[in-house]
């Protein structure tokens, strides 16, 4: 096993260790106030660091206590203390007083107050991207996969220090000692104590004399076999092995349609812009193969880059289905099915030309929904098109045509914004782990 020892300093006097084990113990109650800190935020504030509050609940630490009913009594009183004497009895304070915390204020004492501290962004993002992922995601082929891993490979002669395997030395050392037949340690104290009972005896003959000194002789060249034959020679010493494999990962390749025509006005586009921010971020940071391909659409749709995708103005008459061929054109030519896992993520605000709907119907239905894993459908309105439209039946053209869609293929997800505050959890619906997930 390989230990890694982090020697870098703690950032302005901070203990990272301590902080992680913070963040481990509450990390539920963190969750939950960081999903509620993001529900009113903007997609631009993101990338910043945000305070977040809980309870002083989740800051305190696990510790033995004395167990008031078999520790015995306990008669003390604390340091400092001016008003009481060992012995007195103290009346337990009445619902909403001493301080303690609830709806009525307490008159004296101090209160309990919940705990603020700054998380930075990539705290942040990993717990609210931790229970997301991809939906139906499957392995595919190793094909132009950098992915690697290190898998045992049996013993090896020569390798790093840290990967020696300790057993199989030992036993080439004691085989090796045996078989050169290098002393023992028992071997030599019981040359030791022959020779000490030999010298001992009283009074000494010739017979007892060259027994001493052929003993010590004996000695010496056991000292002297110990030397050459060594506890442990390097001939000894064996590795783990290690080979770098391949490991089948999952390839995805994510569309994201985006209506920039004139129906979209700047509200609009600005909402679907922060949600393909977002969905952007989640895939880097989640998914290291995912290709993301940018369509724009008007009454005519092409392929552009990030900065186009993000930044550009652009303008024109609505027609839907152009964006639904791009994204046919480039899969045919770059992203098979056997190799890629199809994903599309389409924001518009459901307005297209008369009869566009019922042809993207069909392109959905006949060739785009039988290849894709997942597909998720944003439509932008107003607050006040909201509420006209409350229930999920009712809509303009393009939504009633796609809930069609939605009752055929489970994989097709349908959602509504109308405020940045919808963002997050919409985002986090359509893209919350199934159960199952790993």
């Amino acid at each position: 096993m390989t230990h890694f020892i982090d020697r870098r300093l703690n950032p302005k006097g901070k203990s990272l260790g301590n902080r992680q084990r913070f963040l481990r113990r509450a990390r539920q109650q963190i969750r939950e106030a960081v999903q509620k800190s993001l529900k009113d935020s903007a997609v631009a504030d993101i990338d910043k660091d945000r305070k977040i509050r809980i309870s002083t609940k989740g800051t305190r630490e696990p510790r033995f206590r004395l167990d008031p009913k078999a520790g015995g009594e306990r008669d003390f009183v604390l340091p400092g203390n001016k008003e009481f004497m060992p012995g007195d009895e103290i009346k337990k304070p009445r619902s909403g007083e001493g301080g303690a915390r609830g709806k009525e204020a307490a008159d004296s004492g101090e209160g309990e107050d919940d705990f603020e501290f700054t998380m930075t962004q990539e705290e942040v993002l990993d717990i609210f991207f931790e229970d997301l992922e991809l939906p139906n995601l499957v392995r595919t082929t190793l094909k132009e996969t950098p992915t690697r891993t290190w898998r045992r490979a049996g013993i090896t002669t020569s390798g790093s220090p840290t990967q020696i395997n300790l057993i199989r030395t030992m036993r080439n050392s004691f085989g090796r000692r045996l078989a050169l037949k290098r002393p023992t340690v028992e071997d030599m104290k019981a040359l030791e104590e022959k020779l000490g009972a030999l010298e001992s005896e009283e009074p000494q003959t010739e017979e007892t004399r060259a027994a001493i000194v052929a003993l010590k002789e004996q000695i010496a060249k056991a000292n002297a076999r110990r030397k050459w034959v060594g506890f442990i020679d390097p001939v000894d010493v064996r590795f783990n092995a290690f080979v770098e494999q391949p490991v089948p990962t999952s390839q995805a390749v994510m569309f994201c349609l985006m209506d920039v025509s004139g129906s979209m006005g700047e509200r609009e586009k600005d909402l679907a812009k922060r949600f393909y921010m977002l969905l952007h971020l989640f895939l880097k940071r989640r998914y290291k193969k995912v290709d993301v391909v940018f369509i724009r659409h008007t009454h005519d749709a092409q392929e552009v880059d990030e900065q186009e995708f993000f930044y550009s103005r652009q303008s024109g008459g609505t027609i839907v289905s152009t964006a639904l061929e791009k994204m046919m054109e480039i899969q045919r030519e770059r992203y098979t099915t056997s190799d890629w896992n199809i994903y599309a993520a389409q924001a518009s605000d459901g307005y297209t030309q008369s009869g566009d709907a019922r042809r993207c119907v069909e392109l959905l239905n006949g060739i785009i929904m039988p290849m894709c894993q997942y597909y998720a459908y944003i439509e932008i309105l107003d607050e006040r098109e909201m509420e006209v439209f409350a229930s999920e039946e009712s809509g303009a053209e393009l939504w009633r045509a796609y809930r069609t869609v939605a009752e055929i293929w489970p994989n097709f997800a349908t959602k509504r914004i109308s405020k940045p505050a919808d963002i997050f959890p919409v985002f986090h619906e359509l893209f919350k782990k199934t159960e199952g997930a790993s």
